[in-house]
């Protein structure tokens, strides 16, 4: 008080004004807030309770997928053990739920294996269907695509003109392709047809070479490449090379 005693007339006069703007700004946020509370208060509240809700939405179909996905490997288990006991009825039962599942690689893999079965069953026309229909769903993973048109051309191979089978295959039939030896055995066989052996030999010489090729038909195409004169090294764990093949050999006579 005995400072305000000292400070002037003038001074006071501007220290009361100072209080009494500061009291007025603080009413004007007050009714502003009231005024904004009242006028978007619910809009607020609703995007608040519509936020909260999303995101237990999607915390429940993150659970709800996961528990799903584990569901359908249930399903294809219990399909692959049925294969297993010969219990190929049954095995297409259980796969029926998984053709038409929201997971695309079980839907292919189901799909694929299904016509499988068709095949075993002694039913090429539906399994033809069924690995045509996963050759034309852009929706499933490229590898079972792959896998379908290798089963579909194993399956109409006899049927095929060998320049339909080139033409379909020859993608695949090329190192580092995971199909590289069942497309390229069929394409290198087809060119045999064709009776193009400049282009039949050295591919049977690449499967031949190709440790990723399985050992089956690894073994065929060494024996193909030694018809067609052409050396091979056959890959057999110790990466032993063959010999040298003599005429008599490439007549089918090999010499150690």
């Amino acid at each position: 008080m005995a400072k305000d005693k000292d400070k002037s007339p003038e001074q006071q006069t501007d220290r009361s004004e100072q209080v009494f703007l500061r009291e007025v700004d603080e009413a004007v946020r007050e009714d502003q807030l009231k005024h904004f509370a009242t006028r978007y208060g619910i809009w607020i509240f609703a995007a608040v309770v519509i936020g909260l809700g999303s995101l237990a939405g999607f915390i429940f179909y993150q659970n709800s997928q996961s528990e799903d996905s584990g569901l359908r490997s249930e399903e294809y288990v219990a399909a692959i053990d049925s294969v297993r006991q010969d219990n190929l009825d049954g095995a297409a039962t259980a796969l029926e739920p998984l053709t038409e599942a929201e997971q695309p690689g079980y839907r292919a893999a189901a799909q694929v294996l299904q016509a499988n079965i068709a095949l075993e069953k002694n039913d090429p026309k539906k399994a033809i269907e069924g690995y045509a229909k996963v050759i034309a769903d852009d929706s499933l993973p490229q590898p079972f695509r792959d896998l379908a048109l290798i089963r579909k051309t194993t399956a109409e191979f006899d049927t095929l003109k060998p320049q339909q089978v080139i033409d379909r295959l020859k993608p695949l039939a090329v190192p580092g392709n995971p199909w590289f030896g069942s497309a390229g055995e069929m394409v290198a066989v087809s060119y045999l047809n064709m009776n193009k052996s400049d282009l039949a030999g050295p591919l049977f010489a690449q499967l031949a070479k190709d440790n990723s090729v399985p050992a089956t038909i690894r073994s065929r195409a060494l024996q193909m490449a030694g018809v067609e004169g052409i050396d091979a090294v056959e890959m057999d764990g110790e990466d032993k090379k063959a010999a040298p093949l003599t005429p008599v050999a490439a007549e089918g006579e090999s010499k150690e």
